[in-house]
């Protein structure tokens, strides 16, 4: 009975063992993915958004959004050159 049980320890021992090296393994190896829309698949996103649907709309939805954040970037630094020319004339 004592070498059932030590035998039934060590297959499980074995198995943490193997899902810990792959585990730390794929840890250390992984990339992030960095989706850029305008490299990557600007022109299939606008394709997608024409098509209609749910899939369109939602694609749609996507591209609005980077565009708006686009505008929203263009106007911050619009606001920062200002501070630095308000922060230049004494205001």
């Amino acid at each position: 009975m004592a070498v059932r049980t030590i035998r039934y320890s060590m297959r499980v021992g074995v198995v943490a063992g193997i899902f810990a090296a792959g585990f730390l393994c794929g840890s250390l190896t992984q990339r992030s993915a960095n989706a850029q829309l305008e490299q990557l698949g600007g022109e299939v996103m606008k394709k997608a958004a024409e098509g209609g649907g749910p899939l369109g709309s939602a694609a749609q939805l996507g591209t609005t959004i980077v565009d708006m954040e686009q505008h929203v970037s263009g106007l911050q630094k619009n606001l920062d050159a200002l501070k630095k020319v308000k922060a230049a004339l004494g205001g």
